[in-house]
């Protein structure tokens, strides 16, 4: 009888992990998803490639590519 009940006790046990591991993945997965979700693109008034607005710089309302463009086009103008 003890050995069922140890039988019994190990299966609940894989269950759990298991399913415990796939309620966390599920999860991880839900949030990449949320992460990836779109983002306004703005120019870089410099040389006008266009990128993702979290990736560019902003300077007084402006949006360059990197920190060499914003400086060049601050001396030009």
């Amino acid at each position: 009888m003890g050995k069922y009940l140890l039988l019994i006790g190990g299966a609940l046990l894989v269950y759990w992990i298991v399913r415990a591991s796939l309620r966390r993945r599920q999860r991880e997965l839900s949030q990449q998803h949320e992460k990836a979700a779109p983002e306004d693109m703005v120019r870089c008034d410099d040389c006008g490639v266009h990128l993702p607005r979290g990736e560019s710089l902003t300077v007084r309302g402006r949006f360059y590519c990197s920190v060499e463009h914003q400086r060049r086009h601050d001396a030009s103008g």
